[in-house]
């Protein structure tokens, strides 16, 4: 048996369930704050009061890097799981379920607690402040989330068990995914593999991830998240949903307890509507390519501007053009807004340009307006470029030195548009700045574990 990790906001009921489930499986039960207070010879309270918040998550962190790797159910802080070294120690070779119930009744249950508050907030308004600022943090570094609030001790640990044994996917959800995933036509060691998670679950289970587009089996997304999977001993296993239709993509995911989808061309727009919600980064850009599935719902998310921001950083305040009006453009002009730039987007088609910028309230052209502009940064956000969409958008002559050009295709590495900025002299940043970008901060959202740029790119090597 693995380790089983519970994690949650104080009075979910962590240690109580902890203790009754270490007891059914006949394992050590280790609660990290019975840990620290033997470490520092202080109780939690005490040591919140005396030494501080900073000291007590230094040795909560100690804690957890130390703890056994052996088969336990181990009880970790409420506030554990904001730092990403934690999450990463806590979450090899362990399943992790989140505690969760009502603001209310978490109220009910640490009112009287001796321990310090951590805000300058009431009880009630505390609660809220940190429950809005963790629950990110707490769905992305759990495998499962169960509900404590209207469940007793014992129907808590038999849910945890179940889930340990059989998963959440039903017998008639696994057969329905099997036949979608026959439809997408996966390479047969992949079929294969993915015919045998689904007829002959493991235990504990193990997740599935993947990428959704049409087409996308020329992704690189699936060895190196596979990679990272293993190097970081997650049981989770990324494949490809190569669909044409976004809605049934989801639909088969929810039924497979998919754990996340990256998205892609052409569906990251078509998938909104059958997602429970999204973050307020895909709704400014209205675009998603990232699906989190947790409390068997779908949250969306954007991290495609996350991949264009970070290597632009450093541009503030510039003049650029991005040619395109999909929704890799439409999270290209969100990064620059954001970092104080002036755009202009140039389309093929004039009126969805105009309606790009007027969402994000800037300036549009056809594309050839370029040639009377002098544009600091130029990103390219259509398909051209990208195997066999071949070609460039731009001319040599149209290039100056001084730019700097941005490609978001990153199959090849080094596209046409790129190879001639390169023979002009401008700097150049290839679309692999913005895949790695994007897939970290994916990642964190899927894993809760923060993986390194510098890593990813040497896996792309």
């Amino acid at each position: 048996m693995e380790r089983i990790i519970l994690t949650g906001f104080r009075g979910t009921g962590k240690t109580v369930v902890g203790m009754k489930l270490a007891e059914m499986l006949s394992v050590p039960f280790i609660d990290t704050d019975a840990r620290i207070e033997e470490m520092m010879g202080l109780s939690v309270s005490e040591i919140f009061k005396d030494l501080g918040e900073e000291i007590f998550r230094k040795a909560e962190s100690e804690v957890i890097a130390a703890l056994p790797k052996c088969s336990s159910v181990v009880s970790t802080g409420g506030g554990a799981v904001m730092d990403p070294v934690n999450v990463r120690n806590f979450r090899a070779g362990s399943t992790v379920f989140m505690l969760c119930t009502t603001l209310d009744v978490i109220e009910e249950r640490i009112s009287g607690s001796e321990r310090p508050s951590l805000t300058v907030f009431p009880l009630h308004d505390e609660i809220l402040v940190l429950l809005r600022e963790r629950m990110p943090a707490y769905i992305s570094s759990a495998d499962y989330c169960i509900d404590t609030g209207t469940c007793t001790v014992d129907e808590v640990c038999a849910k945890i068990t179940y889930i340990l044994k059989n998963g959440l996917a039903g017998s008639e959800e696994r057969k329905s995914g099997l036949d979608f995933m026959r439809k997408i036509s996966l390479p047969a060691p992949e079929l294969k593999r993915v015919e045998r998670l689904l007829t002959e679950p493991e235990s504990p289970p193990l997740r599935l991830c993947g990428i959704a587009g049409n087409p996308c089996f020329h992704s690189k997304s699936p060895g190196i998240y596979n990679r990272l999977f293993e190097e970081y001993r997650l049981n989770f296993h990324y494949t490809w949903f190569q669909y044409e239709d976004a809605g049934e993509i989801i639909r088969h995911a929810r039924g497979m307890d998919v754990r996340g989808i990256s998205v892609t061309i052409p569906h990251k727009q078509a998938v909104i509507p059958y997602l429970d919600s999204i973050d307020e980064h895909a709704e400014a850009i209205g675009a998603v390519n990232t699906v989190l599935h947790c409390e068997g719902k779908m949250y969306g998310s954007n991290t495609d501007w996350i991949g264009v921001r970070r290597p632009l950083e450093g541009h503030e305040g510039d003049v650029g053009v991005v040619f395109g009006a999909g929704g890799a453009a439409m999270g290209a002009v969100y990064a620059m807004r954001d970092l104080g730039m002036d755009v202009i987007v140039l389309n093929r088609n004039e009126d969805r340009a105009a309606e790009v910028a007027e969402r994000f309230g800037c300036s549009a052209g056809g594309l050839d307006d370029f040639s009377s502009l002098s544009p600091d940064v130029v990103v390219n956000a259509t398909p051209v470029g990208m195997g066999k969409n071949g070609g460039s958008l731009l001319t040599r002559d149209q290039l100056r030195e001084s730019m700097t050009v941005f490609d978001l295709v990153y199959t090849p590495p080094m596209t046409p548009l790129l190879t001639l900025a390169g023979a002009v002299g401008c700097t150049c940043i290839s679309g692999e700045e913005m895949f790695v970008h994007q897939l970290c901060e994916q990642f964190r959202i899927f894993t809760g574990i923060v993986v390194e740029p510098g890593h990813v790119r040497e896996m792309m090597k």
